[in-house]
């Protein structure tokens, strides 16, 4: 199969999701809910329209004519551990193992095998010359991608670590405010953190600010995204969270569905996010340069920041925006 007809199958299954009709949708979104209570249907609809948005015959070849693909005589069985955070996370790996041109045997997250079974089971009606396996256990593969947190990255380290792999940690995303946003600025950024409930590496998890009363304007721009309260599994991490602060009498805000609390640390609960105070860019760029490995996407007014993104964009990654920062298509080509 040419590297032509791979991205035509996966443009293909593009217009397959653009054109499906209200009642296949609903169906979709009511299977994928009922597995995993964090997948409501505004999430789940976010996930399925951003893949739309991707999968072009255009965008897919801008993505890879600078790798060169060519056809891989020998392809190899690659080994794909995927993560249930978000709605269909796993599919970009996906994607990657089919157009390189290898073989793609999956363990489906548990979280997450309504969606990415549909989109499977349709990719392969398109292209029935994809090689893609559902698996139980990943055993005597060529290759492994996994993602995961630290503690289960150790696991695949253990378990992989003898084969060529690409192993994924746990990464967050943070926000930089200098006090120069306005009202838009600051709702663009509560979709960056309320977007999947702030459970994926894109969602900001910390704020880094000059002075307390961004902090406060913040919280009072981003009220158009409390309905992530009627989610009983975010509202019950704040419930928690709050009696946990008021207990140990820790000083913090709430909106009544977001805790923010000062804090060194990088990645929040679920419903807080922390913050920390910088007195100057020489003193922000020092913190940001020691925890580098652990950010995913910097976020900031209009992008100021050198290599940051614009607020309200930190779920809307390129074909090119890689987990972690390595280069799937780079790894797997040098397998071939």
């Amino acid at each position: 199969m040419s590297l032509e007809d791979r991205i035509a199958a996966f443009a293909k299954l593009g217009e397959r999701i653009g054109h499906l009709s209200d009642d296949e949708r609903e169906d979709l979104y009511q299977r994928a809910e009922a597995q995993n209570r964090w997948f409501t249907h505004r999430e789940v609809a976010a996930a399925l329209d951003a893949w739309y948005d991707l999968l072009t015959e255009e965008a897919l070849q801008a993505w890879l004519d600078g790798y060169h693909l060519g056809e891989i005589p020998n392809p190899k069985s690659i080994g794909i551990m995927m993560a249930g955070n978000i709605p269909a996370v796993g599919f970009h790996d996906l994607m990657a193992v089919l157009l390189v041109g290898h073989k793609a045997c999956v363990k489906l997250s548990s979280s997450d095998t309504v969606l990415m079974g549909w989109l499977i089971r349709n990719l392969l009606e398109i292209e029935p010359r994809f090689s893609i396996t559902i698996e139980e256990f990943l055993k005597a593969k060529d290759a492994y991608i996994a993602t995961g947190s630290d503690n289960s990255a150790r696991y695949f380290e253990y378990y992989f670590g003898k084969y060529p792999n690409l192993i994924r940690k746990n990464r967050t995303s943070v926000a930089i405010l200098n006090g120069d946003e306005n009202e838009s600025d600051l709702r663009a950024l509560g979709r960056d953190v309320f977007q999947y409930y702030g459970l994926g590496c894109r969602n900001v998890s910390k704020l880094y600010v000059n002075g307390m009363e961004s902090i406060r304007r913040f919280l009072d721009a981003v009220e158009k995204y409390k309905y992530v309260a009627d989610n009983h599994k975010y509202f019950n991490n704040y419930e928690y969270n709050k009696s946990i602060y008021l207990v140990n009498r820790e000083p913090h805000l709430d909106n009544g569905f977001l805790l923010v609390r000062e804090s060194e640390g990088l990645v929040s609960p679920i419903s807080v996010v922390f913050y920390e105070i910088y007195n100057d860019e020489y003193e922000l760029k020092n913190s940001l340069s020691q925890i580098s490995d652990k950010i995913q996407c910097i976020l900031s007014k209009d992008a100021w920041y050198p290599q940051s993104l614009p607020f309200g964009e930190a779920q809307c990654p390129a074909l090119d925006d890689y987990a972690d920062g390595v280069d799937t298509i780079t790894f797997l080509k040098s397998l071939g």
